[in-house]
């Protein structure tokens, strides 16, 4: 079986003049978001066994966040995922797919047009995933993807089973 976690960094600093899009931090609800959701796929079996992450500042913050918590992953920077579009993102997920649970970690708009893409071709075990990943891609938002076999990746073998959004394992938080 493969597996494929798309998640989007946390939450960051705004962005403004004199402030390096690159280097921009996540602010401490991004730090608690991350982490939150690193627990959250440790709780339903889904721990990466490899992290492809952007080489920019806040997505590499929420990666330690991941990796603190997810045991015996293998994290790989890419600077080529540093707000690249669908192919490149498949690029990447194709020469790293000998991991079982493969998780990559970047940035949108390409992150989601990339996990649209893929729900496009394979489909969806689960149609409130497939609404909520057509919704939106919020920070610290995962789509959770996997075939039944253990082949090399190809969008049409991948079915989406599960969208997690940070904002539901907030307590009493409604933002």
């Amino acid at each position: 079986m493969k597996r494929l976690i798309l998640m989007r960094h946390a939450k960051t600093e705004p962005w403004s003049e004199g402030i390096d899009d690159f280097g921009r931090a996540l602010i401490p609800q991004g730090h608690d978001d991350a982490k939150r959701m690193a627990e959250e796929l440790v709780a339903l079996g889904w721990s990466p066994e490899r992290i492809l992450v952007s080489s920019a500042r806040r997505a590499r913050e929420t990666c330690a966040e991941v990796a603190a918590v997810v045991s015996g992953e293998k994290v790989r920077p890419m600077e080529s995922l540093y707000l690249t579009g669908v192919r490149g993102i498949a690029e990447a997920v194709t020469q790293n797919d000998r991991a079982a649970t493969l998780m990559v970690i970047g940035h949108n708009p390409g992150l989601h047009d990339f996990a649209l893409s893929i729900l496009r071709e394979g489909g969806a075990l689960d149609h409130q995933a497939s609404l909520r990943l057509n919704e939106k891609f919020p920070t610290s938002c995962a789509a959770l993807f996997e075939a039944d076999k253990d082949v090399v990746f190809q969008p049409s073998s991948l079915r989406l089973v599960r969208v997690l959004r940070a904002k539901d394992f907030r307590d009493g938080d409604d933002a």
